[in-house]
């Protein structure tokens, strides 16, 4: 599942590959260095050594008989004690290098780690910049928060941190077991019979440990969510004293989350002991049937050799025990894998086509025809049979009581939806076969509640239109009416407008929105009731700044304040999704209809 994203690292698996199979030959040779020692200190062998020929028949007692051999005639012309330095340096040599190539092991795999973690943010970030809005009126924001972070995180803890396991330790076992096998086949294969047995409990373990970690971070999301929502409805929780509610919800949430750590924990916990007890089984019962061996009469290896045997079979345990180590955490990160990959493998049926028709300018109109659409296949239509026409240069005003469609017709024309029946066209090109990069960059919206982001107030102005001068800035902000209030902050353009603007007014927020409308100059502009919420006198200033953008510009405004679209080429008035009623004020106030209704409601 991760390969894609560890393809790009390949050379640095190859340097660990190279450096873990120094490692196994530097420590094997260590380890040879013990049974002349052992000979020479305790004087278990007083045997006289003849040097046998190499050849490729030679079995292992040959090559260890020649060993001692060496050091027999070594100890002869210059004397035990200095032989035994001398192995004993051997040994120290061998033991830097060892540690050296298990050093450069793990040094070649933290590029791997931290650039496969890089990788994978950048991919969530990018779908979730490239999925449609719908995808995200079904999901909760704390979820994808959580997934982001916890879950990569742990991709990366269980994961990418076991790599280096899972490349060291099969070579150690490989190179172990070759070494074990030359020394003793029989003991080897006695051995052999009981590693199944370890396999399959460590896999049983971990296979149960992948399915509580997937409910585990299942209930991380929640969490998440339940401090996002808190963060964004703080005013009210606040205003209707419900402080000890959400606390109390917070605390169900992270209190079933702890139980479920715990038993992940818990499970993650074992692994060590499990491992270290089958092991301890495993050397005793071979310490058993190799005595057992040694005290017979025709001994297949003398006693040196069998604890040369054991020093790398004991040498063998740890990395089982690293893999097993593995195995309980690499399922634990597949979980938290899954649950990413619903959003990567989430589909996005906005889809761009193979051929786009071009599109880089508005000429004509925009036209709605027989359009129908519902937020699910099968669900209930939102819009049915709309048919309209929005020519160049025209204002259009969308009116209606709340839930009639307005926001969700409006949303159609950049294409943050696909209709469900008919089409949407610009200048008679179908919109679902032009680029949506040609076809957003002809509109500018202003939303009702203005989104800032937390940075200057000249970034936010230059938003999305790369290349903008500071001269272009301050004169969008002049026309948008927002230059005096700008100069008057202490860094002026610099000012940092905080998490969603909150460090200025609701009447600022929108002036800077629409002074980034102003500078992105759009043909097309879509107006969705940016004055709503705005007291009088920034009403006033936001709707001087609205009549100088709307000017010699297509307009599509969704209004809430009937009075402010007196001037409209068109209104349009919507119910239940369609097209009740449409024209002037005043036509359509003489008609006495829905629009009539909603004017005198106001007017009350």
């Amino acid at each position: 599942m991760l390969r894609e994203y560890i393809g790009p690292y390949r050379k640095y698996l190859g340097g660990s590959v190279v450096f873990n199979i120094l490692s196994v030959v530097f420590n094997l040779f260590s380890f040879s260095m013990i049974m002349p020692i052992l000979n020479m200190l305790f004087g278990l062998d007083d045997k006289t050594y003849v040097l046998i020929p190499w050849s490729e028949a030679a079995s292992s007692q040959d090559y260890i008989n020649n060993l001692y051999y060496y050091v027999a005639q070594f100890t002869a012309s210059h004397g035990a004690s200095r032989t035994l330095l001398v192995l004993c340096l051997f040994l120290v040599v061998m033991t830097v290098l060892k540690t050296a190539c298990y050093f450069g092991a793990a040094a070649v795999m933290v590029p791997i780690r931290t650039g496969v973690v890089r990788d994978l943010r950048m991919k969530i970030y990018d779908k979730i910049l490239a999925l449609p809005l719908g995808f995200f009126s079904q999901e909760k924001k704390g979820d994808i928060i959580a997934r982001m972070s916890g879950d990569v995180q742990e991709v990366e803890n269980s994961i990418t941190g076991s790599l280096d396991m899972l490349i060291k330790n099969p070579i150690l076992i490989a190179g172990y077991f070759a070494a074990l096998i030359w020394i003793s086949w029989e003991m080897t294969l006695f051995v052999l019979v009981f590693a199944p047995l370890m396999l399959w409990v460590m896999g049983k373990i971990g296979r149960k440990l992948k399915a509580q970690s997937l409910e585990a971070q299942a209930l991380w999301s929640d969490t998440m969510s339940q401090v996002e929502e808190t963060l964004g409805g703080l005013r009210v929780v606040k205003a209707f004293l419900a402080e000890k509610l959400m606390s109390g919800r917070f605390g169900r949430i992270t209190e079933a989350m702890r139980r479920k750590n715990t038993r992940v924990a818990v499970r993650q916990a074992s692994a060590h002991p499990v491992s270290e007890c089958l092991g301890t089984i495993l050397i005793a019962v071979v310490l058993w049937f190799g005595g057992m061996l040694i005290l017979g009469d025709n001994a297949p290896i003398d006693a040196p050799t069998f604890i040369f045997f054991l020093v790398i079979l004991y040498s063998v345990i740890q990395p089982i025990k690293d893999l097993s180590k593995a195995a309980y955490n690499i399922p634990k990160g597949m979980a938290s894998m899954e649950r990413i990959d619903r959003i990567l493998d989430a589909g996005n049926p906005l889809t761009e086509p193979a051929h786009p028709l071009p599109l880089d300018r508005f000429e004509d109109a925009i036209r709605f025809r027989g359009v129908s659409f519902c937020y699910e296949a099968g669900g209930k239509q939102v819009l049915r049979d709309i048919d309209l026409e929005i020519g160049k240069g025209k204002t259009v005003a969308i009116v209606g009581a709340s839930g009639a469609g307005k926001t969700t017709l409006v949303d159609l024309i950049p294409r943050f939806y696909d209709v469900s029946a008919g089409a949407v066209t610009i200048d008679g090109k179908d919109i679902r076969e032009v680029a949506v990069s040609d076809l957003r960059s002809l509109m500018g919206n202003v939303n009702q509640d203005p989104i800032l982001f937390n940075d200057t107030i000249l970034n936010n102005i230059a938003f999305g239109s790369a290349g903008a001068t500071r001269a272009q800035v301050e004169e969008a902000a002049k026309i948008a009416n927002a230059h005096e209030f700008i100069l008057e902050k202490e860094e002026g353009y610099d000012t940092n407008v905080g998490d969603r603007g909150v460090k200025l007014s609701g009447g600022q927020r929108q002036r800077i929105s629409i002074a980034r409308a102003i500078l992105k100059n759009p043909p097309i502009l879509i107006l969705d009731e940016a004055t709503a919420a705005l007291d009088t006198e920034s009403e006033r200033l936001v709707q001087e700044a609205l009549d100088r953008l709307m000017s010699s510009r297509t307009t599509i405004a969704i209004a809430h304040r009937l009075s402010t679209i007196r001037n409209a080429d068109e209104i349009v008035v919507l119910d239940e999704g369609r097209i009740v009623e449409r024209g002037r004020h005043e036509e359509l106030l003489a008609l006495g209809g829905h629009y009539r209704k909603l004017y005198d409601m106001q007017a009350f």
